[in-house]
């Protein structure tokens, strides 16, 4: 099988292909994201592997399948970018990795919350110009806050566990509430609005879908404490940017930490350091004191890496001997 890989970085060209070792696939690594310009690389392939911000729309899908692409390996969870319903008239297949490691991602949503509550990125800054004053860098304890999880799929409920370590309360919410699980953990459910009024953090950990789309917006963050934080290692569009912005500089919330953002399709993986942002809304939310960050990385650990590539090789080898897709996308 020979496979178009788009929107290749050095660590995913590193972990395929010690992965396929084991497959000895013919794998062509191409740097450049998938879309109607590019796609005419795929000429010739028989699979395509795609990542979060490449473009697979019907017009996008149409050139893949005249050119002979039989399948596209999404090496992510999300599959928002991907017009499936074409793909299937098409009869392209489509498949993903829908856990590739939840811990890492939670983890670094952990990590994104000490770094906002603590001042760190401040703190660091002030020591490397040997500036060792502490005033303006109190933050508070995390033990006895309420943390409110919005989604309790597999990520969700690792970062229930964190922050329950961490002495927190939990509440939650979820279109489909696992009683059992809330149980056994000290987790309440709770109905949306009263997670956003109890919550003093509110971590995003659900799919983006049509009724998802900016769950987070001005009702939402009115209904907010003022010193709330929102950490989101998610999906940029749970949260209405231009509604933070105006939040922030209102001061009618705390904080924010956002690994992904709604327009970073533009600009994550690409380096703007001598450029200008033409984002405004990134821009001013990048230049506020009380804003991390980072540019979706919290999946970005040689576990997570191991994983996506056995689990996007494994669907590829079963696809080329007719057996089940577990991973596959349907419309």
């Amino acid at each position: 099988m020979r496979i178009a890989f788009f929107s290749t970085e050095s660590y995913d060209k590193e972990s395929f292909d010690v992965a396929n070792t084991e497959f000895g696939y013919e794998i062509e690594y191409f740097e450049s994201r998938l879309n109607g310009r590019t796609a005419a690389k795929a000429r010739g392939f028989d699979a395509v592997c795609a990542f979060v911000n490449d473009k697979l729309d019907a017009k996008v899908l149409a050139k893949l399948a005249s050119y002979g692409v039989k399948i596209v390996a999404m090496r992510c969870a999300g599959f928002d970018n991907v017009d499936v319903g074409a793909a299937q008239e098409l009869g392209i297949k489509i498949v993903r990795v829908p856990a590739y490691s939840p811990y890492a991602v939670a983890e670094h949503g952990a990590a994104l919350l000490l770094a906002l509550t603590r001042k760190l990125p401040q703190a660091c800054a002030r020591t490397k110009a040997m500036n060792f004053e502490l005033g303006g860098l109190t933050g508070r304890d995390l033990h006895g806050l309420t943390a409110g999880i919005l989604g309790t799929g597999k990520i969700g409920r690792i970062m229930a566990g964190i922050l329950r370590g961490f002495g927190m309360n939990i509440i939650a919410y979820d279109a489909f509430p696992d009683k059992d699980w809330a149980k056994e953990n000290g987790v309440k459910y709770v109905e949306l609005e009263d997670l956003y009024r109890e919550c003093d953090v509110l971590s995003l950990h659900c799919p983006l879908m049509p009724e998802t789309r900016h769950i987070v917006g001005h009702a939402a963050i009115q209904m907010m404490k003022n010193d709330a934080v929102i950490i989101n290692v998610a999906r940029g569009a749970l949260i209405d940017s231009r509604a933070l912005l105006y939040a922030l500089r209102k001061g009618q919330i705390g904080g924010a930490a956002i690994d992904v953002y709604e327009g970073e399709g533009e600009y994550f993986f690409n380096d703007w350091s001598t450029k200008v942002v033409e984002d405004d809304v990134l821009a001013r939310l990048m230049s506020l004191p009380n804003v991390i960050i980072t540019g979706h990385q919290a999946f970005l650990t040689k576990n997570a890496l191991k994983n996506i590539a056995d689990a996007t090789l494994g669907s590829l080898r079963a696809f080329e001997e007719g057996a089940d897709l577990v991973n596959e996308v349907k419309a």
